[in-house]
Order: C-alpha cells, then structure tokens, then sequence
C-alpha cells in the first residue's frame, strides 16, 4: 500500500472590478482562429441598424477553447436540466463587413 496523499489544490482567489461585473450584453458572437489562437468577439446587434460594433474580444489557446467549449456544453446541459430545453431558433442571416477586405 501507498502512502503518498494525492496533491493538495491550491486555491485560486478570484477579483472582478465593478465595471467587468456588469458585464456587457451580447447577441453575436464571432469566432475565428489561427494556428495558435481563437479570437471570439462579441457584438450588440440592434435591429434595424446598418451597423454594429465589437464590444468585447477575448483571445484563448486552443486548450483553453477546448476547456472553453466544455464548461458552455455543460452548463447548458445543467441549465436545461433545471428550466427545460432552450429553443434555439434559425439563425439570420447577417452580412458581415469588418472593413476592407483588398490585397496588399
């Protein structure tokens, strides 16, 4: 028998200032990624307006998209489990322009 004790985990202290708390509301998120990275913005889109802006870009590793994408997949399962199934409903269609797309 062993007597080695698993690790014991440290415990990670968390702070949020009061502006990140209030978090920013999003209705679009956008992702794309390079060999190295995912880069997911989150856009405000107002109907009926032309134009919408990025208000929040978070940059992971394709580990932590990885780890990202279960935590969601998660969570939903346990949200549904408790307030039933979200009705997802067809996506629109949304022309996107993030500028100029021409050579260099």
């Amino acid at each position: 028998m062993s007597n080695k004790k698993p690790p014991e985990q440290q415990q990670l202290n968390i702070a949020i200032d009061e502006n990140i708390a209030d978090g920013i509301y999003s209705n679009l998120a956008i992702i794309n990624h390079s060999a190295s990275e995912f880069i997911v913005d989150f856009i405000t889109v107002m109907p009926g307006s032309p134009k919408a802006k990025v208000k929040s870009r978070i940059i992971l590793t394709p580990e932590h998209a990885k780890r990202f994408k279960k935590a969601i997949e998660e969570n939903i399962q346990r949200f549904e489990k408790a307030n039933g199934t979200i009705k997802a409903n067809d996506i629109p269609n949304i022309p996107l322009n993030f500028g100029p797309t021409g050579e260099a």
